[in-house]
């Protein structure tokens, strides 16, 4: 996954947590009666399980594309280690014929 990704991810995220303690405090600043606040905070809790799960799918479907991405460079860097130890085997090899020819 690209860092752009990654970054955009954390920034809705950040968002959405961000917006969703920014309405309770305002909530618990505004100028209203103790009944409005308590039927706005109702709501607001109410909608908390909504939020938290959209959170949880978006963090899991993050996690998903990190986890495949990271596999992904696991098996390149795996296939660059097997061909730098052919080729390290096959100098290795050139290397003995040269000095046994020298000899």
């Amino acid at each position: 996954m690209s860092e752009d990704q990654n970054k955009q991810t954390v920034f809705w995220s950040g968002l959405l947590l961000g917006g969703s303690i920014g309405a309770i405090v305002s909530l618990l600043l505004a100028p209203r009666t103790g009944k409005e606040t308590r039927k706005l905070l109702q709501k607001s809790a109410e909608a908390l399980p909504e939020m938290a799960e959209d959170l949880t799918t978006t963090l899991q479907a993050q996690s998903h594309r990190l986890s495949h991405s990271a596999l992904q460079n696991w098996e390149q860097t795996l296939n660059r280690l097997q061909l730098a130890i052919v080729a390290g085997v096959e100098a290795s090899q050139n290397h003995q014929k040269e000095t046994k020819q020298k000899e």
